[in-house]
């Protein structure tokens, strides 16, 4: 589906050094460190490294130098339209020293936090109308009855908490994706931002998927217009999914005191797209108590996190939390948190007529040919013995498994009762005593 590059209003560049909000002694402390370890020379080659426009570099470079902390090489690089090379004083290299024993952190300037917390507003997850048709769209490869995208198309438009719920292998994972799919535009995303003094870096090459092609040089005199602050990586709305493996300590600031930095818990790097938990009740903490650190956040779109001193502060919260669980709502949690999930979706096995369509669709896809005959015996001999509860994941798996045989058996791709047979006995273990 192809969707439009961005709605989204770009976060403006900063003119100047007075514009950029940020303690003055913390951004020269990171010039003099990025150019310490990066060994850039020339205003220009700096600008990029701390992603800021050449005059408000220029303007950092010129105090550092007032202090004695920077010098001018004297030396004008022919190749660069006649810059001038700079380079750190011996004061300059002490104090680039002592900073980074303070903070390993260097390059590009964080994005104060109340900066940033405007851009989210600017870019919500919330701004965004879905449409049956891209919902349809991002969906096209799943077989789906129309009530469910009925209920699901207003949930995620509202960009509000979303459980879906019901038995295993129904497609929740799928379904999850698709929405994710269906969002389609892009945004913005800090490569850190400043709280206090810390930096934390947001932007995560394994969570964000960055639109490379977006990207303006920010040196350029003829640019195209985008003039975005580069301080951002213009990425895909994200998309955060998590499983059993999920503990509430995921959900904090992980501190590195190496680095001395911090770094986003898992929902701040999915604000504006998608956070998906999957398998919820199969996490080492109860769904309860996870539910419990996200009623704050859910209720009034505000997460509280704690820096290592003990310091509490707010960052935005604007995500599309997706909770998926095989249990029935009311096994894992008490009517007060059920309250603050704003949609319910049962997510059902499929009826006979749609079972048969995926059938025939994975069949086709997989090259194996239908047989009337077989799919009958299915349908009448082995599923009455677990009173015909269809599941979208069984399909996949019987062709899966008879084509295996055929391969083994080395005999073309066919379906026979004999074949289902062999299929079946491995998507169920009978109850049965173990002797011991």
């Amino acid at each position: 589906m192809n969707a439009p590059i961005s709605n989204v209003i770009a976060p403006p560049a900063p003119k100047s050094l007075a514009e950029m909000q940020l303690p003055i002694v913390m951004m020269r402390d990171i010039l003099l460190k990025t150019i310490f370890r990066t060994n850039a020379d020339m205003v220009s080659d700096i600008a990029k490294a701390i992603c800021l426009p050449l005059t408000v570099t220029q303007e950092l470079v010129d105090l550092a130098r007032s202090q004695k902390l920077l010098e001018a090489t004297g030396t004008l690089h022919a190749n660069s339209g006649g810059e001038m090379g700079y380079q750190l004083t011996d004061a300059g290299k002490s104090r680039a020293l002592d900073a980074l024993a303070q903070s390993e952190y260097y390059g590009a300037m964080p994005v104060p936090m109340d900066v940033y917390a405007e851009q989210v507003k600017r870019q919500s997850i919330r701004n965004i109308q879905i449409t049956r048709q891209q919902l349809t769209g991002a969906m096209g490869h799943l077989i789906l009855p129309d009530d469910l995208l009925s209920n699901l198309g207003p949930a995620v438009s509202a960009g509000r908490s979303i459980l879906m719920y019901g038995p295993p292998g129904n497609g929740k994972s799928s379904i999850s994706n698709g929405i994710r799919d269906a969002l389609g535009d892009k945004i913005y995303v800090p490569r850190a931002v400043e709280y206090s003094g810390q930096v934390i870096t947001v932007y995560d090459p394994i969570i964000h998927s960055a639109a490379e092609e977006m990207v303006d040089d920010p040196n350029s005199l003829r640019r195209s217009g985008r003039r975005f602050d580069t301080r951002y990586v213009l990425c895909e709305r994200p998309t955060v999914v998590t499983g059993g493996e999920l503990s509430l300590s995921m959900l904090d600031l992980v501190y590195n005191p190496t680095a001395r930095t911090y770094q986003a818990p898992l929902q701040m790097k999915s604000t504006g797209g998608v956070f998906i938990v999957d398998d919820l009740g199969r996490q080492a903490e109860p769904p309860q108590a996870l539910v419990n650190r996200w009623i704050v956040p859910l209720e009034e779109n505000r997460d509280i996190l704690a820096l290592q001193s003990g310091e509490k502060f707010e960052v935005p919260f604007d995500t599309l939390v997706i909770f998926s669980t095989n249990f029935h709502p009311n096994e894992i949690f008490d009517r007060a948190a059920l309250r603050r999930i704003f949609y319910k979706i049962k997510i059902d096995g499929p009826c006979q007529e749609d079972y048969l369509k995926i059938f025939a669709l994975v069949a086709r896809k997989k090259k194996m040919p239908l047989d009337e005959d077989t799919l009958i015996y299915l349908l009448k001999h082995k599923y009455p013995e677990i009173d015909n509860e269809y599941a979208n994941y069984q399909p996949v798996f019987l062709i899966d498994q008879m084509i295996s045989i055929c391969e083994f058996e080395g005999i073309p791709y066919q379906m026979t009762p004999e074949l289902i047979d062999r299929a079946w006995a491995n998507m169920f273990v009978r109850e049965e005593a173990i002797i011991h």
